[in-house]
């Protein structure tokens, strides 16, 4: 009657994927990069400029809120010492101090590293109300932050690998 683990494990990721392929460019997204052309941010720059300076992947999460497919982005079981910046403008945003497996197909922190380096929105595409996380530098779309996460934030920021860039911790001897 209950599907066995494997089968299950597969539906979730199916479903997932499913709602990853509704969330790529779309009406919405086209309305959300309106918005966000109308904020004033401290990096502006045109679709244009954006196009030529990141990859596809990057500009598709980033400049009209799009979202990788679970379990595949680059910092999903990445692990090393160092700090996340917005890989549209170079703004630190996360720590390696605070990422953690979340199970949930991307990239996990419970923490910022400081509040005013984002932007939280609310986000009402694919049927759901959720909240958005921006870079508060270049209006860049990150992900979004949920209240499932851990102590001592009980937060959890998914953030899509495309989105960020890393700087390993250096090193002292």
């Amino acid at each position: 009657m209950f599907p066995h683990k494997k089968e299950m494990r597969t539906l979730i990721i199916f479903c997932s994927l499913i709602l990853v392929s509704a969330s790529g460019i779309s009406a919405q997204d086209s309305t959300n990069t309106k918005n966000q052309a109308m904020k004033t941010f401290e990096i502006e720059k045109s679709e244009t400029e954006w196009q030529k300076e990141l990859n596809a992947e990057s500009y598709k999460v980033l400049r009209q809120c799009g979202t990788e497919y679970p379990g595949t982005g680059k910092y999903y079981d990445f692990y090393e010492e160092g700090s996340y910046h917005c890989a549209g403008c170079g703004s630190v945003l996360f720590s390696s101090d605070t990422k953690y497996h979340s199970g949930s197909g991307w990239p996990s922190f419970y923490d910022v590293i400081s509040g005013d380096q984002v932007i939280l929105e609310e986000d009402t595409s694919l049927g759901m109300v959720r909240t958005e996380v921006k870079c508060a530098t270049c209006g860049g779309h990150l992900g979004h932050v949920f209240s499932d996460g851990p102590k001592p934030t009980q937060l959890r920021y998914c953030i899509n690998s495309a989105s960020l860039k890393f700087m390993p911790a250096a090193k002292v001897r």
